[in-house]
């Protein structure tokens, strides 16, 4: 759960609201289409919810749409620290190490991703892709 903390609009230079808002406008930012924004927002909040799940996945997620992918992995790596059973962060963690360029990193959380949900083509798509890409190399 997201807990209203201090430094809200009281904050020299900070944005308006508490971590709620900070969250909830966040969330709409990315939806709209405005993931830096939301990045920024997002980044805010989890420096003030530092265990917040919730959070966390949207900031990875703004993260990855405003190409930060390193930053992204970091993300979403946290979460699948946090909670082993998020197949979406597992998916997440892995196509962002695809967009780092680190193919054979990617493998692992995809793999994992596709066995949790092998009813999600995508996620099952990224790891045929991944393999493919691996396997072309060592041929």
């Amino acid at each position: 759960m997201i807990h209203a903390q201090d430094g809200g609009a009281d904050s020299p230079g900070g944005p308006a609201g508490d971590v709620y808002d900070w969250y909830q406008r966040g969330v709409k930012l990315l939806e709209e289409g405005s993931p830096a924004a939301a990045a920024s927002l997002l980044e805010r909040a989890a420096d003030a919810e530092p265990g917040s799940r919730s959070i966390r996945e949207a900031l990875a997620r703004a993260q990855f749409n405003s190409k930060r992918y390193a930053e992204a992995a970091d993300s979403f790596r946290w979460i699948v620290n946090a909670n082993p059973a998020e197949d979406y962060a597992h998916y997440g963690l892995g196509m962002a190490l695809w967009r780092t360029g680190d193919i054979e990193g990617a493998q692992e959380p995809l793999a994992v991703a596709a066995a949790m949900r092998p009813d999600l083509r995508h996620y099952v798509s990224a790891l045929t892709q991944i393999r493919a890409t691996l396997h072309a190399r060592q041929a």
